[in-house]
């Protein structure tokens, strides 16, 4: 399918559905031009990530995200996802129209696209600037050991211009996470290198503390300065170190049980005037339960609105 068609596969889903009356927010969705006002008004929706939801259909998981407390989702829309990008022209329009009928936001999604040739890029993303939805995850890059650490940042500053280009034309923003490992950007000074020299209103950075404090220790602030003007979305979730069987590992823990120093980390979030929504990942082990609150995400939501309230940002 191109552009063209599936653009116009899109705008014929949406008009049906205002035109059946089904749900007043997707009736009044914004086009290309409104969603680049209202799905970046910077305000801190706390959303949780639905990949975590899977198991549930998009209305089960709009209501147990409600039933927790969450004020939006953050929808995977990439393979094996909540939303399959092949099918994101029908579903995503659903998934949304699904979430905003119990009063939740959808101010971002998680996609795999890391350029314009990605696999559905357009699709998607057009799809998710008519919904209103402002913000995008990026996929992850690798260094190629052909190119060097070097020359595979340079071959990566091309492609996200291309993508911030991209981003621009359409109306959203794309974000890329810092994640700990051997991805390019777990040092954050690689995002620093691939997109200092482009329009943050179209690209920037999704600030995970976890990670950056995984990788940065003590330094973390650091990066985060660097990259305020670019920090547009935020991930919150924490970690320790734990030594088990000879070696160091990190185990995934409740927020404000680990490392992460969240009153330091919110203190610096209203120095830098840093906003947007935040995006909740729950990586340590869990049973979710169909069609039932999960009281292990409601002790971190608390937590971490207690953290943002003890900083004077609620």
């Amino acid at each position: 399918m191109n552009g063209t068609e599936s653009g116009m596969k899109r705008r014929a889903f949406l008009g049906g559905l205002a035109a059946a009356g089904a749900g007043g927010a997707i009736a009044g969705m914004p086009g290309h031009a409104e969603a680049r006002e209202s799905g970046m008004t910077g305000r801190r929706d706390i959303c949780i990530f639905s990949k975590h939801l899977q198991f549930l259909d998009y209305a089960g998981a709009a209501d147990a995200a409600s039933a927790m407390g969450f004020d939006g989702l953050d929808i995977p829309v990439r393979p094996g996802g909540h939303v399959l990008p092949e099918r994101a022209v029908d579903d995503l329009p659903r998934a949304v129209e699904a979430a905003r009928k119990k009063g939740l936001a959808v101010p971002m999604i998680t996609t795999a696209i890391n350029g314009p040739d990605s696999p559905h890029a357009e699709d998607v993303l057009r799809t998710a600037a008519d919904l209103g939805v402002g913000y995008y995850r990026l996929g992850y890059y690798r260094y190629d050991d052909s190119l060097g650490i070097a020359g595979s940042l340079e071959s990566q500053r091309s492609r996200l211009k291309e993508l911030a280009d991209m981003n621009r034309d359409i109306g959203i923003h794309g974000d890329y996470q810092n994640h700990s490992g051997i991805y390019v950007g777990s040092p954050i000074w690689d995002i620093w290198h691939l997109i200092r020299d482009l329009d943050p209103r179209w690209i920037g950075c999704q600030y995970d503390i976890r990670h950056a404090t995984v990788e940065g220790g003590l330094c973390w602030p650091i990066s985060m300065k660097l990259m305020a003007k670019f920090i547009k979305t935020t991930v919150a979730k924490d970690f320790r170190w734990e030594k088990a069987d000879g070696s160091w590992k990190v185990i995934n823990t409740h927020v404000g049980e680990g490392m992460v120093d969240f009153k330091a980390y919110f203190d610096l979030i209203r120095e830098l005037k840093i906003s947007g929504p935040i995006s909740m990942h729950f990586e340590y082990p869990h049973e979710p339960r169909r069609n039932v609150a999960e009281p292990l995400f409601t002790k971190d939501l608390r937590a971490l609105r207690g953290f943002i309230k003890a900083a004077g940002l609620s």
